[in-house]
């Protein structure tokens, strides 16, 4: 493992895998990270959140619990993950804390690679191999080696020359 960057926070519940990089400020909490992995500056990882092996993670993403990357994916700069269907602040005049709300799994396929500023939705799928445009904003799964852009995303061909 790379030597933390300054001003970042590794907590130390966090399982980083060898030769994990990382460049600039990282917020990294309760996740886990695999082998040879980068990871680029002001990237925030929370906990429950799973990244796996050989993946590249661009500036300004946000992985957020409840979300699990498969190995050799890339999520391009400014991807943001939601994994709540239902977001409110407050209940009851109260904010609201964890177990007040549900976490809605998102998993991203072996080989996937998101564009720069994506934004996917909570509950989702998207297949091995498979695109997402810059920008788009993935409603629902996303099929293996397809390809998808637009707001919301849309199927636009399958990605033949993609793994």
């Amino acid at each position: 493992m790379q030597t933390e960057p300054p001003f970042s926070r590794i907590a130390p519940n966090v399982k980083l895998g060898r030769d994990v990089r990382m460049v600039g400020w990282v917020n990294l909490y309760g996740c886990a990270i695999g082998d040879e992995t980068r990871i680029g500056p002001f990237v925030e990882v929370q906990k429950g959140a799973a990244i796996g092996k050989r993946c590249k993670v661009s500036s300004h993403a946000f992985i957020c619990e409840g979300v699990t990357i498969e190995d050799e994916c890339f999520i391009g700069h400014g991807v943001m993950f939601i994994n709540d269907k239902n977001p409110v602040a407050a209940q009851d005049g109260r904010l609201t804390v964890d177990g007040q709300w549900q976490v809605e799994k998102t998993l991203i396929r072996k080989g996937a690679s998101i564009g720069s500023g994506a934004v996917i939705l909570s509950g989702l799928t998207v297949g091995e191999g498979a695109l997402i445009g810059a920008g788009a904003v993935v409603t629902h799964d996303v099929p293996p080696r397809s390809v998808v852009a637009g707001v919301p995303a849309r199927r636009l061909a399958a990605a033949k020359a993609r793994r």
